[in-house]
């Protein structure tokens, strides 16, 4: 297993994201000054894209498994492409919308190919079944690592002197990071991939892959809305704008320290007997939120660190077990994991779909003095719905045929 690979090309796609869900409600408002509603919408409609691109990715993967250094290649030069248009390029005035269309297309479909390119092969890559839990700790290990860098890039390179919020330095630097990775990770691609049989809806029904692909998207609503809303959370309601980027250092580093003491104890008792506790504990950190004052900064501190235990949990186990489900049943993975990337990036997608024209129908406004009503709302979006959904994925984990979940 080439360990340290693994870890970086995990990184490189990190920074399209978690990230780029915290940066850009922000950015496109304050900097590119669309409305809530209207980036819901884009973002609503990319998702309809996703619904045939992204297992037509997969199929595609799986078509030409001797091509995969070629999609790797196009994976990260379509990354960087759409970082310098997103963030780097500013279009005219009049044609902000169209802008943004295009470049989240391109950056949204490199992503897709590079992640599902990635974790179909993740057999392929670790050597055996077995072997998935460890290539799963290097490969968020990478995950983590990366989404620290792009979550905090900003507000370093404002630091630095960098002009606009920081965005247009970090779409280069983003762009750069992906060149750089490319090149230092070709030789993840050179191992043959094992003889698979072809995808089917059924086949992967029979082998339990539907209920993970619908458990995945549940599962991930949760963190999806509190990444969307977590800069406006923490600037607007509890008012400490100055304290939002060691937060999410504090959260991502709670997640990745957990991830080698999740992937031992999954190892050790079993997938289902690790996911109910860190679902619990996610559960117990989105309800703590929906109580806290402006400026409880130790709370939310306390908060940063269960919820981010509990995501560490989410990122190690589950594509482990699709991995193995996958493996065992001889299914070919690259589709499969076009169906996971597309349900990981539709839960991103509905949390801003569902939660930001929420917040302009009550009247919240980043960055301004907002209204007693309006704050609530956002508490109840950024708290109480998370907790919700959560516990609907708790159900799905009960329900979980034994032979997933072993």
């Amino acid at each position: 297993m080439q360990a340290h690979r693994v870890s970086l090309f995990a990184l490189m796609l990190a920074a399209a994201g978690l990230p780029l869900y915290i940066h850009l409600p922000r950015f496109a408002t304050a900097e590119l000054g669309v409305s809530l509603g209207t980036l819901a919408v884009v973002l609503a409609g990319i998702r309809v894209l996703d619904f045939v691109q992204d297992p037509l990715l997969g199929w595609i993967t799986d078509r030409w498994p001797q091509e995969r250094a070629t999609f790797a290649a196009l994976a990260a030069f379509g990354m960087a492409g759409g970082f310098i248009l997103l963030y780097s390029a500013r279009p005219n005035a009049g044609g902000v919308v169209p802008w943004l269309v295009v470049a989240l297309v391109l950056l949204f479909t490199a992503y897709s190919l590079g992640t599902v390119l990635f974790y179909g092969q993740s057999t392929t890559l670790a050597g055996s079944p077995e072997a998935l839990i460890k290539l799963a700790s290097y490969r968020e290990a990478g995950t983590l690592a990366g989404i620290i860098i792009a979550a905090l890039a900003p507000t370093a390179l404002v630091a630095f002197g960098a002009a606009q919020g920081g965005y247009p330095a970090f779409g280069w630097v983003l762009a750069s990071l992906c060149v750089l990775v490319w090149w230092m990770t070709r030789g993840l691609w050179t191992n043959e991939a094992p003889r698979e049989e072809p995808l089917s809806l059924g086949a992967l029904r029979d082998a339990g892959g539907i209920r993970l692909l619908a458990l995945a998207l549940v599962n991930s609503l949760p963190v999806a809305m509190t990444s969307t809303l977590f800069l406006f959370f923490v600037e607007d309601k509890l008012l400490l704008p100055d304290l939002a980027g060691p937060f999410l250092v504090l959260f991502f580093l709670a997640a990745g320290l957990s991830v080698p003491l999740w992937s031992r104890a999954a190892d050790r008792l079993g997938a289902q007997q690790v996911l109910f506790p860190a679902m619990l504990l996610a559960i117990l950190s989105f309800a703590g939120a929906a109580f806290l004052p402006q400026g409880a900064g130790v709370g939310f501190a306390l908060i940063c660190i269960g919820s981010g235990a509990a995501l560490g949990a989410d990122m190690v186990i589950l594509p482990v077990l699709f991995s193995r489900t996958l493996a065992r049943a001889g299914l070919q993975a690259g589709q499969a994991f076009g169906l996971w990337s597309f349900a990981a990036k539709l839960a991103l997608a509905a949390a801003a779909v569902l939660l930001l024209p929420l917040l302009q129908m009550s009247g919240f406004q980043p960055g301004a003095e907002n209204s007693a009503a309006a704050l609530q709302t956002l508490t109840w979006a950024y708290a109480v719905i998370p907790c919700c959904i959560k516990l609907i994925a708790v159900a799905m984990v009960l329900r979980l045929p034994r032979k997933v979940i072993s």
